[in-house]
């Protein structure tokens, strides 16, 4: 049971972000205008880093591959997506200061779902290596 339960998180958490990163290049000029909204810098060359990270990433997450890399990345990448685009104490136009609260700690709910994950994911060195 304890396996499965892994396994279908993991699975979630993989489509969580594989399904954004295809739709950052399928919505490329959206996905700048609101980076743009938020004052970041280095727009474009930002948008295709995350992409490709969330695609890839996303895809070994499903495949069960580098799970802890990929989720310690995937959590440090939340926590700046809060910082940039979730910054919720700070007045944008046509931005809902109640909407990126909410995503804001939606995300980290998703932050700690990705260190339990990472966190099962870790071998213990066995007591021979010790």
């Amino acid at each position: 049971m304890r396996s499965l339960l892994i396994h279908i998180g993991r699975s979630f958490l993989g489509l969580y972000f594989l399904i954004p990163g295809i739709g950052k290049f399928l919505a490329w000029d959206s996905s700048l205008a609101l980076m743009e909204t938020h004052n970041m810098k280095m727009v474009p060359v930002l948008l295709a880093i995350s992409g490709m990270v969330q695609v890839f990433g996303g895809i070994s997450l499903l495949l069960n591959k580098h799970v802890v890399i990929c989720s310690v990345g995937f959590a440090f990448m939340i926590i700046l997506i809060n910082i940039n685009l979730h910054d919720f104490w700070n007045v944008y136009d046509g931005v809902s200061a109640d909407r990126e609260a909410q995503n804001f700690f939606k995300n980290l709910g998703i932050f700690a779902g990705l260190l339990l994950l990472a966190a099962l994911n870790i071998k213990e060195p066995s007591k021979k290596d010790r």
